[in-house]
């Protein structure tokens, strides 16, 4: 059990609007276990990122578990067990590179040294050493988000949330970080939840793909990737990826077709 990180049991969730409630969790059961890199990929309004939300304490299941290195989403969001990445990098543009990353070690109160530290490997891990002075507007998208990744990671939690980082971003930028993503999980041996709707970037980063069917959000099906974890992106071209692509597109048709 120790392995375990995280573990969602029968975890149902309603939201109550003016039309109505809307269910957008039924019945999901999920394990995943330390140094898993777990896509989840469905249609939009799936629940995918409405699951990652739960797991940051940021929405209140309706029904059923969810633990968070063996506690409540709550208690894990107090002993900052995980850094989230969301959509867009939201970084402050009045402060530097190296001031948004430091945010979050001020407001924990470590000294400045240790923050001083913390920022320099950090920037080196995402590949912006020399750019801690500029401020956000100065650098590309990729790079912005390369930045929000460096302040999840700054209080070097053991679990990285990452809600759709690279979806905004072309196409040749998003395999440049995908190589990088994979590069600072084998430095790092963080247990990353990451949600997108690109069957190639799951496959390609994955140990375990979650396939999730329209609203109700459910898991349909969960795919083990074969794939070795030292993944160079000409691996997409291999027999052995297309199988696993080729699963996952038909487990996205069957979750449309039930």
């Amino acid at each position: 059990m120790s392995d375990t990180v995280i573990e969602a049991k029968n975890l149902d969730l309603t939201f109550q609007t003016n039309d109505g409630p809307v269910h957008a969790l039924q019945d999901v059961s999920l394990t995943i276990n330390k140094g898993d890199f777990v896509s989840f990929i469905g249609p939009s309004g799936c629940g995918k990122t409405t699951f990652l939300r739960v797991l940051a304490d940021l929405e209140q299941p309706t029904g059923g578990t969810v633990s968070v290195n063996g506690m409540t989403p709550s208690e894990a969001r107090k002993n900052r067990a995980y850094g989230y990445v969301f959509q867009a990098a939201g970084l402050y543009p009045w402060r530097t590179i190296a001031g948004n990353i430091r945010l979050p070690l001020q407001i924990m109160g470590i000294p400045k040294a240790e923050q001083a530290e913390r920022v320099k490997k950090v920037l080196e891990l995402v590949h912006l050493d020399g750019f801690e002075n500029k401020y956000p507007w100065q650098l590309s998208g990729g790079m912005q988000q390369r930045a929000s990744i460096a302040r999840a990671l700054s209080f070097d939690a053991d679990i990285l949330l990452m809600d759709e980082p690279f979806g905004a971003l072309d196409e040749i930028v998003r395999d440049h970080l995908n190589e990088q993503l994979l590069e600072l999980w084998a430095a790092t041996n963080k247990t990353i939840a990451f949600v997108t709707h690109s069957i190639p970037e799951a496959v390609y980063l994955s140990t375990k793909i979650v396939i999730m069917s329209p609203r109700p959000g459910r898991v349909t099906e969960v795919i083990e990737s074969t794939l070795p974890r030292e993944r160079p992106l000409d691996i997409r071209e291999s027999p052995e990826f297309l199988e696993i692509a080729h699963r996952v597109r038909i487990g996205l048709r069957a979750g449309h077709d039930e």
